[in-house]
Formats: C-alpha cells, sequence, structure tokens
C-alpha cells in the first residue's frame, strides 16, 4: 500500500467511525418476504451460524452494547432484522437468521431457507453480504452451502472472520490461510478475508470502510 492509499484508507475509517457513532436505529422485524420495508436504500446483510458472533459485530461496528441483541438459544431468531444507518438513512445493515442450527425443526429450517434465499435473490437493494466464520473453528460444511447460495444468487459477499482473539496468532495465520484459499473457488466472494475481534476492536475500523464502500455513500 502507498503513502497515498494509507492516507485515504485512514480518512475513510475516520468517516465511517463517524458515521456508526450517529443514528443507527433498529427498523423492523420481517418474518415474511410481505414485511420488508420499501427498498429506497442499500441494504448490507450479515450471514453466520448460530453464535458465531453475528450480534456481537454488528454492536462493534456501530459502538454500542445492545443494538442488537444475542440469541442464547440457537437458532432462535427466525426473521430479517433491519437497522438504518445515517440521518437522514443512507443505508441498512440486515441481521439474517443464524444458520446450522441443529436442535431446530425440520419445518423451521426450510421456513428460514425458503425466506433467506428469496430475499438474496429477489433483493435489488441487496449490494454485499458477510459470510461470518468462527476463527476458532474454520469453514464448517454449513458455512460452504451459505457460500455457494450467495454464489448462485450472484451476491458479492466478504468473508469476515470474529473471535480472532480467541485463538493463538500461528493457528489464527494457518486458519486464515485456509479460508484464503477456499474463498477464491468462490465466484461471487471478494479475495480480501477480514479478521476481527469483537472484544478488542481488531479489524473493525477497516470493516466499517469496506461497509461504506460497498454501500457507495
Amino acid at each position: 500500500m502507498t503513502e497515498k492509499e494509507a492516507a485515504e484508507l485512514a480518512q475513510l475509517e475516520r468517516r465511517a467511525k463517524k458515521l456508526f457513532s450517529g443514528r443507527v436505529e433498529f427498523l423492523l422485524s420481517a418474518p415474511q418476504l410481505k414485511f420488508l420495508p420499501e427498498p429506497t436504500v442499500p441494504e448490507i446483510a450479515f450471514a453466520g451460524r448460530s453464535n458465531v458472533g453475528k450480534s456481537s459485530l454488528l454492536n462493534a461496528l456501530v459502538g454500542r452494547k445492545k443494538i442488537a441483541r444475542a440469541s442464547v438459544t440457537p437458532g432462535r431468531t427466525q426473521e430479517l432484522n433491519f437497522f438504518e444507518v445515517g440521518d437522514p438513512t443512507l443505508f441498512r445493515l440486515v441481521d439474517m437468521p443464524g444458520y446450522g442450527f441443529a436442535k431446530a425443526p425440520v419445518k423451521v429450517v426450510e421456513k428460514w431457507k425458503n425466506l433467506v434465499k428469496t430475499y438474496l435473490r429477489g433483493r435489488q437493494v441487496l449490494v454485499r453480504n458477510l459470510v461470518l466464520v468462527d476463527s476458532r473453528h474454520g469453514l464448517k460444511d454449513v458455512d460452504r452451502e451459505m457460500m455457494k447460495m450467495l454464489d448462485e444468487a450472484a451476491v458479492g459477499y466478504r468473508v469476515v472472520m470474529t473471535k480472532a482473539d480467541k485463538i493463538k496468532a500461528s493457528e489464527l495465520e494457518k486458519t486464515v490461510a485456509a479460508v484464503e484459499a477456499e474463498a477464491k473457488k468462490h465466484v461471487a466472494a471478494f479475495p480480501h478475508i477480514h479478521v476481527t475481534s469483537s472484544e478488542k476492536g481488531m479489524g473493525i475500523g477497516e470493516l466499517r470502510a469496506a461497509l461504506l464502500q460497498d454501500a457507495g455513500v
């Protein structure tokens, strides 16, 4: 990275931090597609296995403790949750139901798949998706299924490693390299892997800046 590029990135991160620390408000939960808000602004969706740290990442991005609630029971959240960013609203963050929950009934899983698939394929204002992967475990088959779903829906996505502070640096490096190699095989995946820790703030500034670019603001 050149000196000029580094300065531009630092400026973008400062602007992103200011925006995310401003107005961020919960808009609505959509258990069915008919409840989706009007497609008036860009949307960025968050996907990940149950307990991957999705709510914690959302809270870290906006610098609040309870903007998104973590579910105690895996697979409990079965709606698309929309959050507005900016005043006036510049874009939305969409918290999708966690996937890979083993205890959920088959009908619940099918309902989740239909809701998410239809949203991904038919939402014109969806500009980016984030696929969250636990740094301690790397890619699981359910993550691969989601990546395949996004490839088929032609929705570009960023792979975001969570809980990077919970693993040794040497192990983290190996896991990131393995995930990066696999992501390159997916047509809709960004080649760059974001490594984050919501608890320590690692990678949060860079991710905020990336989301601003994705939203085009």
